[in-house]
């Protein structure tokens, strides 16, 4: 009888065990055991023999006890160690991962490293490393010295509207509301809508604190041609009104609570008054921060009242304004978000000619183009992305049919202005779609096979004594393959009655 020893299985190897027993003792067949196990009939013959020879510890794994195949040199390993204790203490793994390969020429994944210096006391992962604490910041001394801004999107008409956006404005040193300001969504144009009735209302403060979106903070200064600056920015810079962003939400903490309380206060509110549009309830907001600031807004600190009155060379109108550079052309035009716009031919226009000049959009939709910051230029507009009218279309009886053409041709082209163009959501128009719709095309990948379809699958319908005809174009109209904008006139044989 061979002597009791200890022997330690996994799971998975004690179930070998059973099963192996099996087969030993009671004579189930191999094929079965293999079955079960999910193994070859050689592989569960050469356990059974390995069984007899050895008994259950002939079972278990021989790579148990012994060192890995990719186990790392405990020479290399310690002199990793050695120079990163010694040069790169208060490295990072993944620059010391970089170092070591550069400088030593020991190539080590980062992972190796950063569980080398674990080990060795020199990283400690984020998980243990014990929670930031955040204390509570002090409110400003002064009323108007700090005001925090923020935007809400939530159902503030409930089930009675679509869901739009709230502009807050809280002053930091009393958790007074000072402007509440309803829109569609947060914008450029609708901050500068919000900041204006703030300016005029109570005057300059000296900064605006807010949150890292695209209206207050530029992550790509690529498309601020460099300068670093949003437009909202350049605004508040003329006006010299500092702008800080927030690294996180609880560090605007005030108008992060006033979202909570207006969220319930402000839409019970509106709902006993029967309110639904934007428009009304932007007119209950003066009679709701006063009650609201009156019931929770606290004394400042200092009596001094921080805010500054606008100068008289200050005007709202121009510097609340889109402004972009366009460059002039040679046929004395200038493109702006897909509209092409048309200097009159003056000798002062035409000394313009290849140097940039501004765009001025206003928040109301109107656009000047000026130059060196002067007066406006007499300028007309010509939209590349126009669409025929549907009553054109009926009311022309020669050119119906070529106008019904063009609209085939609309309906195929993505209609969406250029992706740089300002949201202008405060005048009602819908946000612009980050992708194209399904089946449209870009104005240039519009072909002549595209211009043939829309002309066959378009009747002209002539009216003539009461009578109509419909007549079907040919279907090969021009060369294939080249843009439908290039192509000359379109040929179509009219059937005269």
């Amino acid at each position: 009888m061979k002597p009791a020893t200890l022997v330690t299985l996994n799971m998975r190897e004690l179930d070998r065990l059973k099963m192996i027993q099996a087969v030993v003792d009671m004579g189930l067949k191999p094929g079965r055991a293999a079955e079960r196990l999910s193994l070859t009939v050689r592989q569960v013959e050469r356990l059974v023999a390995r069984y007899r020879q050895s008994g259950a510890a002939g079972l278990a794994s021989r790579k148990r006890d012994t060192p890995g195949n990719r186990k790392l040199d405990e020479g290399l390993a310690l002199r990793a160690l050695t120079i990163i204790r010694e040069r790169y203490a208060d490295f990072g793994p993944t620059l010391a991962c970089e170092k070591l390969r550069e400088c030593h020429g020991l190539v080590l994944s980062k992972e190796t490293v950063r569980h080398l210096m674990t080990d060795g006391g020199l990283w400690v992962p984020r998980k243990q490393r014990p929670p930031r604490i955040y204390q509570p910041r002090a409110r400003r001394a002064c009323f108007g010295e700090l005001v925090q801004i923020d935007g809400c999107q939530h159902a503030w008409f409930e089930d009675r509207a679509p869901v739009c956006t709230l502009l807050v404005y809280v002053d930091d040193a009393t958790s007074r509301l000072m402007v509440l300001h309803f829109t569609a969504t947060e914008s450029t144009f609708s901050y500068y809508e919000a900041t204006r009735a703030y300016l005029e209302r109570h005057g300059k403060p000296v900064a605006f604190y807010s949150h890292r979106a695209s209206v207050f903070h530029v992550r790509n200064r690529a498309s601020t041609a460099g300068k670093g600056v949003t437009q909202f920015g350049r605004a508040m810079y003329e006006l010299n009104i500092d702008t800080f962003c927030a690294n996180s939400s609880p560090a605007k903490g005030r108008v992060e609570r006033a979202h909570l309380t207006l969220q319930d206060r402000l839409v019970k509110e509106l709902r006993l008054r029967g309110i639904s549009t934007v428009a009304e309830a932007n007119a209950y907001a003066p009679a709701f921060m006063a009650a609201y600031n009156a019931r929770f807004a606290k004394p400042p600190r200092s009596p001094f009242d921080a805010h500054r009155p606008l100068r008289d060379d200050e005007d709202l109108d121009a510097i609340l304004t889109w402004r972009v550079q366009r460059k002039v052309s040679d046929s004395l035009t200038v493109l702006n978000d897909r509209v092409i716009w048309l200097l009159d031919d003056t000798p002062a226009t035409r000394r313009l000619i290849g140097r940039y000049i501004d765009v001025w959009e206003y928040p109301d939709g109107r656009l000047e183009i000026r130059a060196d910051g002067g007066a406006a230029l007499p300028c007309v507009p010509y939209d590349k992305l126009a669409e025929i009218d549907q009553g054109a279309v009926i009311g022309h009886k020669r050119l119906g049919h070529a106008l019904q053409v063009a609209q085939a041709l609309q309906a195929q082209r993505d209609s969406r202005r250029a992706s740089g163009s300002p949201s202008r959501t405060n005048r009602g128009m819908p946000v612009r779609a980050k992708d194209r719709q399904p089946g449209t095309k870009k104005p240039q990948e519009i072909m002549q096979e595209d211009l043939n379809a829309a002309v066959t699958d378009t009747r002209w319908q002539p009216a003539s004594q009461g009578r109509k005809r419909q007549t079907a174009a040919p279907a090969t109209l021009a060369q294939p393959g080249k843009p439908a904008a290039r192509q000359g006139k379109l040929r179509r044989a009219d059937a005269r009655p």
